[in-house]
């Protein structure tokens, strides 16, 4: 099943502007539906990405973007957004308080 350029504009438009759970899981869905016959394609990846973001699903999201940057690796968002959704898991995942690594301080990186 080729998807046609009107079919392409049209879910990125939509997914671009969906807010909520259930819209954002059906266009992601939709997604990688479109991505299975075009997995390559590095908008709609970028656009599935955001979508992952807003659900803060940050591992499907870095995972999206490292393959962005193995596609192009000059795309600089790709590159800033997963160096920024890292930083983000570190943060969320560390307590400092709890952890047996005294040597390790997240907030003297």
């Amino acid at each position: 099943m080729k998807i046609s350029e009107k079919e392409r504009k049209s879910i990125i438009a939509k997914a671009q502007e969906v807010s909520g759970t259930s819209p954002i899981s059906a266009s992601i869905d939709q997604l990688n539906t479109f991505l299975s016959e075009a997995p390559e394609d590095i908008e709609l990846l970028h656009i599935r990405a955001q979508l992952f973001e807003k659900q803060q699903e940050w591992a499907k999201a870095i995972n999206d973007y490292l393959k962005i940057h193995s596609l192009d690796p000059s795309d600089k968002k790709a590159k800033t957004q997963s160096a920024m959704l890292k930083t983000i898991l570190r943060y969320n995942n560390t307590d400092i308080y709890s952890s047996p690594n005294t040597h390790y301080d997240p907030w003297f990186e």
